[in-house]
């Protein structure tokens, strides 16, 4: 859409609503009109503010995209998502305009929701300015300031004083597929009375109970709802993501996955012990390379891996497989299952969690449907998860068991004529440093790799995509630096034991708890009815709320954030601040030397480390706070002359594999990810397995073609 249109009908709307609301002047409008009327100038105001600086940026974006055919960047998204605020605010503002009279016209309720996106408009106006410095201080087409450490800590310093809260209530998930916001409104919702609950030391039952019970008062009081998620994001510890994420794992979740996916006919957990393997050299499959079993942090280990099949194949059954499962699997030689012969494909898959939770079993949901789409079978990896096992375990483990893999795949029902590696976000990391290890080893390389959403570069560096992180219900940039930290060990000193799961009998000291918090949230709720209601004739008055400002819940500015926007150049125009949150966050920068490293930080990786690299396949969303590192990692690949190929998807947040039965457009991504994987897999150049030199020939390969 035009964005000039977009802002020449804001104009007109706020015009058309502030005309309605001044006359005529006998209406009980009233304090709740005066702030609609608050509201739609300073709305005016913003918008005459954004429209030069949108123009400045849709004059240049298209430099920082992959290719022409591509078009995806973080300018890109910011513009969009301002876009998206600005319908909303249009839309709502028709409709006030429109109905404002009416006898059954909810005004309470339209001036709070006119205010919370007033103040979403205030700070995205905020994120554009940041994004014009970063575009004036990086050279044309990069997205990153990796040798700018100011601009970097002044971006984590504007993220911890900024307001955040009013992009977790009202205006949640506004920038997303309108199918997912329901799932977004009740992912916060759960998060919050998590966050309520958490540290009570109650079983874990009792602590889902506590946490359904006093959810209520987060649905009808969307303020509160978020006021307490900034809270969360900013300064919970990392042992709460881990909790409140693994809850993924929880049977009654899982459970319930298996039922609505595809049945298979194998899915068992393996535990391979830590014995030296030996596997031939690329070059000269004559002579071979030892592998030595993962023995960072704490010496020599079991890797535990998930077998899935659609179907038996030949050698799923073999008592030699078997014997690695880590629990008695399902009868696999029953007379009514016909065995398959093995299969010329293996997948091999890095599940994501920000390398600190869930497991295969996370994404059992979306593996079982690759396995039948695909009719390939698949291992997952289940590497140890940081702050307990930081870099390198996890990569460690990862190859460690992509070359067990490869020398045991008559086991996995596969020949391994063609191996495809996918993992998504910190498993799409995974994917790319094991084929750089596997090049570092002279071993074979797998036949392509499929990332989703991948983190390419583990910094808190400031990019225009990851501004997003100040409105990102699912990627805040205090629980990314928490993960980053954690996975580059700067973490690993202040774990704290997870608190075990308990019975039902536990529950019975939390009664007092539970009925406290109930009774809270049925007052919230009838309060909220209650209070507005003053009825004339069945309306509901405009004067019968208190008056609030817009921006109530935040404030312009204070000493200590004065004193952080008083540092290094002005990042905003004379006379305008951001709303700032009296919850300041705080946030440790990535400082950690590790995180430099080229096996945790790939972008970051030199050419000689990335020559050789098998066809990489990166499927990217344009809402993703970490687009810019698929997009940069994308270039540096082609750059190169690597095989590489980059698909940007819209109005989808990070981890939409995982909400691939949610709505049509997840489906939809899904199965552009199953495209790529296809492609590795029927791709017409001889399989790396009879390559002999696979790295001299891959520096030939042309440019992989765009998504």
């Amino acid at each position: 859409m035009d964005y000039k249109a977009v802002f020449a009908a804001l104009e007109t709307v706020c015009e058309e609503n502030i005309s309605a609301l001044r006359a005529p002047p006998d209406l009980p409008y009233g304090d709740v009109a005066k702030r609609l009327v608050t509201s739609m100038r300073q709305i005016q105001e913003h918008g005459r503010a954004l429209e030069p600086v949108v123009g400045s940026f849709t004059a240049v974006y298209h430099h920082y995209d992959f290719d022409a055919q591509t078009p995806g960047n973080g300018y890109r998204t910011l513009v969009k998502v301002l876009q998206s605020c600005l319908l909303h605010i249009i839309h709502k503002a028709r409709y006030i305009a429109t109905n404002c009279h009416g006898a059954f016209f909810r005004a309470d309720h339209n001036a709070s929701e006119m205010e919370a996106y007033c103040n979403a408009l205030c700070q995205l106006r905020a994120l554009l300015h940041l994004a014009q410095r970063l575009m004036n201080d990086n050279s044309c087409g990069q997205l990153y300031s990796l040798q700018d450490g100011d601009l970097s800590r002044r971006f984590v310093q504007e993220y911890s004083s900024m307001h955040k809260a009013c992009f977790y209530g009202r205006c949640l998930g506004f920038q997303f597929s309108p199918t997912l916001r329901p799932f977004l409104q009740t992912v916060v919702i759960s998060m919050v009375s998590y966050g309520e609950t958490y540290g009570k030391q109650q079983s874990g039952i009792g602590m889902a109970a506590l946490s359904l019970l006093t959810s209520g008062k987060y649905v009808i009081d969307p303020e509160l709802r978020g006021a307490e998620f900034e809270r969360i994001t900013q300064n919970l510890d990392l042992q709460f993501w881990k909790s409140f994420w693994n809850l993924t794992e929880s049977g009654l979740i899982t459970g319930f996955s298996r039922i609505t996916s595809n049945p298979v006919q194998v899915n068992f957990t393996l535990s391979v012990p830590p014995v030296p393997l030996r596997l031939p050299l690329a070059s000269d499959p004559s002579l071979f390379a030892t592998i030595s079993p993962p023995i960072a942090h704490w010496g020599p280990g079991p890797v535990h891996m998930r077998l899935i099949s659609y179907e038996l194949r030949e050698g799923q059954d073999n008592e030699e497989l078997l014997a690695f499962s880590r629990t008695n699997p399902p009868p696999l030689s029953l007379p009514w299952l016909q065995k398959r012969p093995l299969s010329p494909w293996l997948l091999i898959h890095f599940h994501g969690g920000g390398f600190v939770a869930q497991t295969s079993k996370s994404h059992e949901y979306y593996l079982r449907s690759w396995s039948k789409d695909l009719n390939v079978p698949i291992l997952s990896v289940d590497y140890s998860l940081s702050p307990e096992a930081p870099f390198p375990r996890a990569l460690e483990e990862c190859f460690y068991a992509y070359c067990w893999a490869l020398n045991n795949c008559h086991l996995l029902g596969s020949t391994a004529e063609r191996v495809c590696l996918a993992g998504d976000s910190a498993g799409g990391n995974l994917c790319i440093t094991v084929s750089m290890k596997a090049i570092a080893s002279g071993i074979r390389v797998p036949d392509g790799i499929m990332a989703a959403y991948p983190a390419t570069l583990l910094t808190t560096d400031a990019s225009p995509s990851r501004l997003l992180t100040l409105i990102d219900p699912l990627l805040p940039l205090g629980v990314l630096a928490k993960c980053l930290n954690a996975y580059a060990g700067a973490d690993s000193q202040l774990v704290q034991p997870a608190v075990g799961s308990g019975s039902l009998s536990d529950l019975g000291r939390d009664t007092a708890l539970l009925l406290s918090d109930l009774t809270q949230g049925a007052a919230n709720w009838i309060h909220s009815f209650l209070d507005p209601m003053r009825t004339t004739g069945g309306a509901r008055s405009l004067s019968s709320a208190p008056k609030r400002s817009p921006g109530s819940d935040a404030r312009r500015t204070s000493p200590h954030t004065a004193a952080l926007s008083s540092e290094g150049p002005r990042d905003y125009p004379e006379g305008f601040e951001p709303l700032r949150s009296d919850c300041l966050a705080f946030v440790r920068p990535t400082a950690c030397p590790i995180i430099k490293n080229p096996f945790v930080s790939p972008l970051l990786a030199p050419n000689n480390l990335l020559r050789g690299l098998p066809p990489v396949h990166i499927v990217a969303s344009a809402l993703d706070a970490l687009l810019d590192d698929s997009v940069m990692f994308a270039k540096k690949l082609r750059d190169m002359g690597q095989p590489v190929s980059l698909t940007v998807v819209e109005d989808l947040p990070h981890g939409f594999l995982s909400l691939s039965q949610l709505s049509k457009d997840t489906e939809v991504a899904t199965e552009i990810c199953l495209q790529r994987m296809r492609e590795v897999f029927q791709q017409q150049d001889p399989p790396t397995a009879l390559r002999k030199r696979p790295k001299l020939e891959r520096t030939n390969h042309k440019t992989g073609p765009s998504g």
